[in-house]
C-alpha cells in the first residue's frame, strides 16, 4: 500500500507542490486577513483538496501528453509511463479524477470558484502543450502556477473583493508569474540539447543559454520588485522586509549555481532555493497577518 501511494505521488512529482501552495496558503492569509488570516476549517480544506486535484491533474495531464517524448530524453526514460510501471488508462483516470475533484472543491467553495474551475483547468493542462509551438512556454506555466494565489483569494472572499484587494492579488500573481518563468527557464537547461534536436521550444532553445539565464535573472528581478509592491500594498512591516531580503538572496544564489556550476547543480538550484522562498514567504506573510502588523522598526 505504502509502495503505491509513494509510486503514484512521484508519477506526479507530488514533492513540487511546495512552490504553489505556499503563494495561495499566504493569498488566504491576506484574504482572510480581518480574522487573523484563518478562514475557517472548511474552506481551509477546500483549499488545499482544489490545489492538489488541479495540481495533480496538470501533472498527470502533461505526463501524458509528453509521454513519447519522455521515452526518448536519457533524463527522463525512466518515468512511469515510459518505463510501463503505470499504464495510461490509469494515468487518464488520475487526470479525469482530479479534475472532477478540482470541480467539486470549487463548487463547495462558492458560486464564483465553480464557474472559473473549468477556467482553471483548462489554463493549468494548456501549458503542457504550449513548448510545441512558442518559445514562451515558460510563461504559460507562470500563469497556470499564478492561479494558485488567485483561487485561494477568490476561495476566501467570493466576489466580495475590494479594488485594493485585486491590486494585491494581481501584483501577487505576476510575482509569481516572473518568479516561475525565471526558474523553469533555469530548468529547461538541463534539456536544451534534447529540445533543440527534437523541436521542442523554450527560450533557452530559441536564444542559447547564456542569453536565456539573463531573462531570467531580469525575470527574478521584476518579481522582486513585485513582491516588495505587494508587502507596501498590504501594509507590511519589518518582518516581511526581512523574509524579502532573504528571498532575493535565495534568487541571487541560485544565479549564481546556473551560471558558476554544472547541470548537476540545477536540480539544487530549482529544488530547494525555489521551495525555500515560497516557504519563507509563506512565513513573513503569516507574521504580519496573525499578529496584524506587530512587528514595526523603532
Amino acid at each position: 500500500m505504502i509502495a503505491t501511494i509513494q509510486k503514484w505521488a512521484s508519477f506526479v512529482r507530488f514533492s513540487h507542490t511546495v512552490f504553489a501552495l505556499p503563494f495561495a496558503l499566504a493569498a488566504m492569509l491576506v484574504a482572510a486577513r480581518d480574522h487573523r488570516g484563518w478562514p475557517g476549517w472548511k474552506t481551509f480544506g477546500l483549499i488545499l483538496a482544489a490545489m492538489v486535484c488541479a495540481r495533480t491533474c496538470a501533472m498527470a495531464f502533461n505526463r501524458i501528453v509528453d509521454r513519447e517524448f519522455d521515452a526518448l530524453n536519457p533524463r527522463t526514460q525512466n518515468r512511469h509511463l515510459p518505463a510501463g510501471t503505470i499504464s495510461l488508462l490509469s494515468a487518464s483516470l488520475l487526470c479525469a479524477l482530479s479534475a472532477a475533484g478540482l470541480v467539486v472543491a470549487s463548487w463547495l467553495l462558492n458560486p464564483l470558484c465553480f464557474y472559473l474551475s473549468p477556467v482553471a483547468l483548462a489554463l493549468v493542462c494548456f501549458y503542457s502543450l504550449t513548448k510545441r509551438f512558442t518559445d514562451y512556454t515558460h510563461v504559460f506555466l507562470g500563469i497556470a502556477l499564478a492561479l494558485a494565489p488567485i483561487g485561494a483569494w477568490l476561495a476566501v472572499r467570493g466576489p466580495d473583493i475590494s479594488f485594493l484587494e485585486i491590486l494585491q492579488m494581481t501584483l501577487l500573481a505576476l510575482a509569481v508569474v516572473l518568479w516561475l518563468v525565471g526558474f523553469d527557464i533555469i530548468y529547461a537547461l538541463q534539456d536544451y540539447e534534447f529540445d533543440k534536436s527534437h523541436g521542442l521550444r523554450s527560450l533557452v532553445v530559441a536564444w542559447g543559454p547564456q542569453n536565456a539565464l539573463g531573462a531570467a535573472f531580469l525575470a527574478h528581478l521584476f518579481m522582486c520588485g513585485a513582491l516588495l509592491g505587494f508587502g507596501l500594498l498590504c501594509r507590511f512591516r519589518i518582518a516581511y522586509l526581512i523574509g524579502w531580503l532573504i528571498i532575493l538572496g535565495c534568487l541571487v544564489l541560485e544565479h549564481w549555481i546556473a551560471r558558476r556550476r554544472s547541470l548537476n547543480w540545477i536540480h539544487v538550484a530549482f529544488f530547494r532555493l525555489n521551495a525555500l522562498v515560497g516557504i519563507i514567504f509563506l512565513v513573513v506573510v503569516a507574521a504580519e497577518v496573525i499578529f496584524q502588523g506587530g512587528f514595526k522598526l523603532r
